[in-house]
């Protein structure tokens, strides 16, 4: 257990700043939020930070878990930040240009989601709250 609650604490504390982020930014109550990617801080950074952390304390920084799961945690970062964003901006292109075709010639197509990554800023706050939560001694 000592190794899951620093992450799935420091994923609640992201989850929670994401709601109520988006609940003052849009001034209204939005709970689906919680289920969406993207948005400021990462989740998912937070959980993997908060996880290595986590081993880091309790295994040690030279072991072998702890190198497993800070290989993990860029992996999971770098996706988020990159990968996914990337996918994202490609979305907003492709969006663009199915408007453009409705108005043309009236072809209807669903809209792709356009938030699917994080800013890098995003991941970094989200890794400060994984760290942080990590460090704290009754997280674990």
């Amino acid at each position: 257990m000592k190794y899951l609650l620093a992450p799935l604490i420091a994923w609640g504390i992201a989850q929670i700043a994401k709601l109520t982020l988006y609940s003052v930014r849009q001034r209204r109550l939005n709970l689906r939020v919680l289920a969406e990617t993207g948005g400021m801080p990462s989740s998912h950074s937070a959980i993997v930070m908060g996880l290595t952390t986590a081993i880091g304390k309790y295994a040690g920084l030279t072991s072998a878990p702890f190198a497993i799961a800070l290989i993990f945690t860029f992996v999971v970062m770098y996706d988020a930040a990159g990968l996914r964003r990337a996918a994202g901006r490609q979305a907003e292109v492709l969006n663009r240009l199915v408007e453009d075709l409705v108005h043309m010639r009236g072809v209807q197509e669903a809209r792709l989601r356009e938030l699917l990554g994080h800013t890098p800023m995003e991941v970094l706050v989200g890794a400060v709250i994984g760290l942080v939560v990590g460090l704290i001694p009754w997280a674990g």
